[in-house]
């Protein structure tokens, strides 16, 4: 979208209020320079792909290697402009993936939503079904649920759009894991957002597999997911959180699946590559309107909170410059001692190592990928993600602290023990001989970590430092 328009000028005057000057002045200096990117275009799988797509479903289905993967999917109807339904029930039509079922659940006071889907009366797979009343969006949901007949449910708002490969790469998801001994639970995709006219693609949000931290900072699996039908059923949503229904029901599914304590369990949750979700935005959306859900923001970090005492975290759950993100901050000491005290699943906190006002070091891939490479320490990064906590594959040893008990893992993979930096909380490096290879040091030592059980957090320390 242009770097100049009436969305933009809304979102910096409420950034401002919110921050600052100086803050609004970095904000605004990296969406400038965002701009300079080449273009994000939505490339639909071709035809021919589909079709290839079909015979492989036909194929497997020979064999039974889809047998009991269906889809009901899920959506909550109110006051949905004609337009939006019909191009929404098509995307599902056209999917290259056969066995779902579309509901469409309708609160409408008139039948301005029904006269749109009786068109479809005869199109196998489409229900249409008459709530009892409109009880919000989280009531409204609820109700629709125990319409869910096929094996996994997934959610589509009333005014946004799948894309045509959507099923069929969620299916082959679970096909996966269920050759490899784990059915996924709770499947997500990534996705762009699309004007008003569904003609413009727009904002990609490329996600990551299963990131327990950084679920706790923000809602980044949103779009689209797909539950086991139990699961969903069993938690649904509550009303309470009406705006944040979403972000509710993940963090209340991580902890039935028991992944706050049991990093193991993370493979239960499964990200899909690939754009698979389009998030129609227009005047009225939380996308270019952050003030019309400012609701949703406050609801998500109430959320967040719940989750943070259901688990026993003695923390609380703090909003960041940026609305719908969050950081935990956690009480009972000082940095790093009140995390790892809280937090029995993390062995290891490390930060970003900076270098003439740029990140040199932080983050890594366990490969030795630095995350956010190169990027002014005052700008916040790919969707904000460069100032969010968020679980590593590894950190740098030159920004690390470590839970006590691993200093004796730490001396033997380093040759030296564990001491804190003067007048900081995190490992002197300097008492490493010269020379060594601090890269292939710390992947060592945080693969051990790792082995041993434990989660690698990285953060900006006054986003987990003391309450």
């Amino acid at each position: 979208m242009g770097a100049v328009n009436l969305a933009n000028i809304r979102k910096t005057i409420y950034y401002l209020q919110r921050n600052g000057l100086r803050s609004t002045w970095y904000a605004v200096r990296e969406r400038l320079e965002e701009r300079k990117t080449p273009p994000y275009a939505y490339e639909p799988p071709s035809e021919a792909e589909l079709e290839k797509q079909r015979k492989k479903v036909r194929e497997g289905a020979a064999q039974g290697v889809y047998e009991g993967i269906t889809f009901s999917i899920v959506v909550p109807a109110y006051r949905t402009p004609a337009r939006y339904l019909r191009e929404l029930i098509h995307s599902v039509q056209v999917q290259s993936y056969p066995d779902w079922e579309l509901i469409l659940a309708d609160a409408t006071e008139d039948d301005s939503v029904k006269e749109v889907a009786e068109a479809y009366t005869d199109c196998p797979g489409i229900r249409y079904v008459r709530l009892s009343k409109n009880a919000g969006i989280s009531g409204n949901t609820i109700e629709a649920l125990e319409y869910a007949q096929n094996a996994y449910i997934g959610l589509l708002d009333h005014d946004d759009l799948l894309a045509p490969d959507a099923l069929f790469e969620m299916a082959e998801a679970i096909r996966r894991g269920r050759e490899q001994g784990e059915s996924p639970l709770l499947l997500y995709s990534d996705e762009d957002k699309c004007n008003g006219q569904g003609n413009v693609y727009y904002e990609p949000n490329y996600k990551e597999k299963f990131n327990y931290d950084l679920i706790l900072s923000n809602n980044y699996i949103c779009h689209f997911m797909v539950t086991e039908r139990g699961l969903m059923q069993k938690l649904k949503f509550r009303r309470k959180f009406d705006g944040a229904q979403d972000y509710d029901f993940v963090l209340r599914a991580v902890t039935e699946l028991e992944i706050p304590r049991r990093p193991e369990r993370e493979s239960l949750v499964c990200h899909v590559p690939g754009i698979l979700y389009h998030w129609r935005c227009h005047t009225a959306s939380t996308a270019e309107n952050p003030r019309s859900k400012a609701y949703a923001y406050k609801a998500g970090r109430r959320a967040l909170q719940e989750h943070i005492d259901r688990n026993g975290f003695a923390g609380q759950a703090v909003p960041l410059k940026h609305v719908g993100f969050y950081c935990v901050k956690y009480r009972g000491g000082a940095f790093p001692d009140a995390v790892f005290a809280s937090r029995p699943d993390l062995g290891a906190v490390g930060g970003p190592v900076v270098r003439s006002g740029k990140i040199v070091g932080g983050r890594m891939d366990s490969h030795g990928k630095v995350y956010f490479q190169g990027l002014r320490v005052y700008y916040s990064g790919y969707l904000h993600r460069a100032v969010l906590t968020q679980d590593a594959d590894a950190v740098d040893i030159r920004c690390i602290a470590l839970r006590r008990e691993l200093w004796g893992l730490f001396r033997e993979i380093t040759g030296v023990s564990y001491r804190h930096r003067p007048g900081e909380a995190v490992f002197d490096v300097s008492l490493l001989p010269k020379g060594t290879d601090l890269q292939a040091l710390s992947l060592r030592l945080c693969q051990a970590i790792r082995e041993q059980g434990y989660r690698i957090l990285w953060c900006r320390k006054e986003h987990v430092g003391e309450v």
